[in-house]
């Protein structure tokens, strides 16, 4: 007879394949954001470091389009399978934490039901692998107090060092473990140990890729990604935006259960303190700083993606570890029930709209302005003005319309930003000659641009549009150029080395 654990360990494995079979479907048929265009061209030219961040992301589009090519559905397919080891070391981390199989197998859910890891994995950015790196962290300290066997330091080192790679907010997990170890007085030896120096040894000499690149670019991914922490002001008007985008991405039934479970956890409810500590240290530390850095700049909702792993933890800890009032007891009934169910149909909703635009009456929405929907049609309206007028190349202004003609177009097609040139210094920059040449310049209707100026003689030849569902919702201008009086491309320093802003 099979045990209810083995159940629930079943019911979980089934409920994670058939979310990740939505999301594959999801990834097949929604164009590319033009985040995702620019980490494809990454993809494309693998390197130590990008400008914008470690190479992880390029490293997981890499995978997925040498199986199945350079698509919608291979750009973001490895990154929507990662869901797959994320959720077994969740599962295991909150299982060997809290001693519960429904624990284990709600955090699992829960997790899985946040739009932060739906669309965070479908929609393919830094976050995803960050996210597994955190859980992976969450389960390579879990064995650490379960065994008390020094060689787990060593995965947990594995597993910061690729969170390194993905994304320089791994740099917390560091300071979340020193923290862990200082508070709870039964893992202080470890202090003594030369296994968590060992792990931290292994996470670096992963993380050495990123250096050595950053070192050969005057530091400058290190210096854009942590000047953020600059304060040059406060203001609050960022502060109220955080909350409520974080209780749209955990889904409001997993966003009111962790913040019940952390308020219980907090109480010291738990049977290990080791446990508790770890969860709400991990969401903790890292959300306190994301408060204090929305007191000077916004905070875009997937930044807080790592604390996530431990957030459903704490969450399946509302719902299954404590005892509550009975008015309390129903708001956690409720919320379990529902979690699963309301975190598919935003998810679907969310996809539909995009895709759509039903629910907004096909006029313009928010999500047009990131994704590419209608893109393709209008890459072949561009190809074919490019061919009619014997043009060499197509440019535009900025990275993201850049990465969607690079990825839209006809494959090998000269595609230039004609600014910020050091977002491209991963790749070759095309054949002087055919710069030299005639060029299809792309653009924001009725938006001059300073490479007006650069050329001998420049011709409006149309404005197109990108449709979603028959409706225009962005329209472009296409201008002919002629006769360049200079260099095209535009060389200078990037801001955080002194060139222009």
């Amino acid at each position: 007879m099979i045990s209810s654990e083995a159940k629930l360990a079943r019911g979980t494995i089934i409920t994670v394949a058939a979310l990740v079979v939505l999301r594959l479907i999801a990834a097949a048929v929604t164009p590319l954001t033009f985040d995702e265009a620019y980490y494809w061209t990454w993809a494309k030219h693998l390197s130590g470091g990008y400008y914008d961040h470690p190479p992880m992301v390029a490293v997981v589009i890499r995978l997925g389009i040498m199986i199945a090519g350079d698509t919608e559905f291979g750009v973001r397919l490895v990154s929507i399978l990662l869901a797959l080891p994320m959720s077994w070391a969740i599962y295991r981390a909150a299982q060997i934490l809290f001693d519960d199989a429904r624990i284990a197998a709600a955090s699992t859910v829960f997790l899985n039901a946040t739009l932060m890891a739906s669309v965070g994995t479908t929609i393919v950015t830094p976050d995803a692998p960050l996210m597994v790196a955190a859980s992976f962290v969450l389960f390579g300290l879990a064995k650490v107090w379960q065994t008390s066997r020094g060689v787990w330091w060593l995965a947990v080192g594995v597993a910061v060092g690729c969170g390194l790679l993905s994304k320089y907010t791994a740099l917390f997990f560091g300071a979340q473990i020193l923290l862990w170890l200082l508070l709870m007085k039964d893992q202080r030896r470890w202090l003594a140990s030369p296994w968590p120096y060992l792990g931290g040894i292994l996470a670096f000499a992963i993380f050495a890729p990123v250096i050595l690149w950053n070192a050969d670019h005057e530091w400058v991914s290190f210096i854009k990604q942590l000047g953020r922490a600059r304060v040059e002001g406060i203001t609050l008007k960022y502060l109220g935006e955080m909350i409520p985008t974080q209780f749209a991405f955990a889904t409001p039934s997993v966003f009111i259960l962790g913040v019940f479970g952390l308020y219980a956890l907090a109480q010291g409810r738990a049977q290990s303190a080791a446990g508790a500590a770890l969860i709400s240290i991990s969401v903790w530390m890292i959300f306190v700083y994301f408060v204090w850095h929305s007191l000077h700049a916004r905070v875009e909702a997937n930044w807080l993606g790592p604390v996530y792993p431990a957030f459903a933890i704490a969450a399946a800890y509302a719902a299954w570890g404590t005892t509550w009032n009975p008015r309390e007891q129903r708001s956690m009934v409720w919320s379990r029930n529902l979690a699963l169910p309301i975190g598919v149909a935003l998810f679907v909703v969310l996809i539909v709209q995009t895709n759509t635009g039903l629910l907004t009456g096909f006029r313009r929405d928010a999500t047009v302005r990131s994704v590419g929907v209608g893109w393709p049609d209008l890459a072949k309206e561009i190809e074919t003005l490019r061919i009619k007028q014997n043009a060499n190349c197509v440019m535009a202004a900025d990275y993201g319309t850049t990465s969607w003609l690079m990825f839209y177009l006809p494959k090998g097609t000269c595609v230039a930003q004609y600014q910020q040139h050091y977002r491209w210094t991963f790749m070759n920059e095309p054949d002087a000659d055919l710069l030299k040449g005639r060029a299809i310049l792309i653009g924001p209707a009725g938006a001059l641009t300073p490479q007006r100026a650069s050329y001998a003689r420049i011709e409006k030849l149309a404005e197109l549009s990108r449709k979603r569902s028959g409706v225009a919702i962005e329209t472009y201008q296409a201008d002919l150029l002629e006769g360049p009086r200079g260099e095209v491309l535009d060389r200078s320093k990037p801001p955080e080395l002194g060139g222009p802003i």
